[in-house]
Parts: structure tokens; C-alpha cells; sequence
């Protein structure tokens, strides 16, 4: 389990030990990560507050326009400098950058993930893994070609609508919780403890 972050000791314990189980229950592997922010999007903030600021000096020159250079400049820094230090907030960094640009930055960091975790391994690359990323509201698992071959894609979005619907309704644990026991029967099904090499 890798970047759960503002989750209660207990909450923790209870996805640490789904993980676990659905670890006892197949040979596959079951990679699980949730990441805060999948980006810092750091260009945004700069790109609005110049904007803002070049908009804030037009306002100046067509309302005043016998209003000193130099103090127009002056607004501007201010203006740039002042939007850039808020924008540093995340919640207001992020309502900043379009949704589908969130969603792809997030998708390139499951992948990422998915490729480093699963795919990377040497023994076999049976594996899945659960990715959610909080600040983009994105949730998405990755299935090796075999895997994704035997279960198809519409169950894993089925294990996500679940999980989206748990978390809409408060039951962010529960949710998490239900999404691995999920994920760990397909793959129990599939890839059983039983059927791995020199078993």
C-alpha cells in the first residue's frame, strides 16, 4: 500500500489488511496506491496570475489613462505576485486546471505506477492495480494483458462505480475496503495461491 495519507490508524489497518488477504488468496499481484495529487501543476497558477495581472493593467489604462506608467507596472507586480502566493493553494491551484487535463495527468501516473509495480516484476506479470488519486477525483485499475483477457473491462468498471458510489456516500473505507476484497476474488478466481509455480 503506498500513499494513503489523512486516514485514521484504524482505517489504515483495515485496508492493510485487505490487502493482506486478497495477497494469501492469489498469486497474481496486487498492487494498491492512492496518491494525494497525481501533480503540482505548477504553470497554471503562474499562466492565470499573469493573465489576471495583464487584465488588471489594461482596466488601469483604459479607466485612468493618464495614470502614471511606472504605478500601472507597479499594479501589475502587485497583482502577479499576489494572485501567484494565493493560486499556491492547492484547492484553489486545482480549480484552476481543466478537468480533463487533471484526468491526464492522473491516468499517465496510474500507468507509471501500473508499469513499475506490475509489470516490471520478473517472476510473472499477472497482476492488477487499484490506483486512486484524491485531488483529481480519478479512480482507475490497470489489469495485465492476461488478467484484463480472463475478467474484461466491464467488471472493473463495475469495482469502480461501487467504489464511487460508497465514497459519494461517506463510506470512503468501507469503499476501499469492498473495492481489494473485489479486485482480490476476480483475481483469486483466476490466478488462486494454489496454482503458483512450485505449488
Amino acid at each position: 500500500m503506498t500513499g494513503v495519507r489523512h486516514f485514521t490508524h484504524e482505517e489504515n489497518e483495515r485496508i492493510r489488511a485487505a490487502i493482506a488477504a486478497v495477497e494469501r488468496r492469489t498469486h497474481a499481484h496486487f498492487a494498491f496506491v492512492v496518491t494525494p495529487v497525481s501533480d503540482r501543476y505548477v504553470l497554471f497558477p503562474i499562466v492565470w496570475s499573469a493573465v489576471l495581472a495583464l487584465v488588471a493593467g489594461g482596466i488601469v489604462a483604459l479607466g485612468w489613462p493618464h495614470f502614471a506608467l511606472r504605478m500601472a507596472f507597479g499594479i501589475q507586480a502587485v497583482t502577479f505576485v499576489g494572485l501567484s502566493l494565493i493560486c499556491e493553494w492547492l484547492p484553489i491551484r486545482l480549480m484552476l486546471v481543466p478537468k480533463h487535463f487533471k484526468h491526464m495527468r492522473a491516468k499517465h501516473m496510474a500507468h507509471r505506477e501500473f508499469a513499475a509495480r506490475v509489470l516490471s516484476r520478473k517472476d510473472h506479470r499477472d497482476g492488477i492495480l487499484f490506483f486512486v488519486s484524491q485531488a483529481e477525483r480519478y479512480v482507475e485499475i490497470l489489469a495485465s494483458h492476461d488478467v484484463h483477457a480472463r475478467v474484461g473491462e466491464d467488471v472493473w468498471q463495475s469495482i469502480i462505480n461501487d467504489f464511487v458510489a460508497a465514497v459519494g456516500a461517506g463510506r470512503r473505507t468501507e469503499g476501499f475496503v469492498a473495492g481489494i476484497d473485489a479486485c482480490g476474488t476476480l483475481l483469486a478466481t483466476h490466478f488462486p495461491a494454489a496454482s503458483a509455480p512450485g505449488l
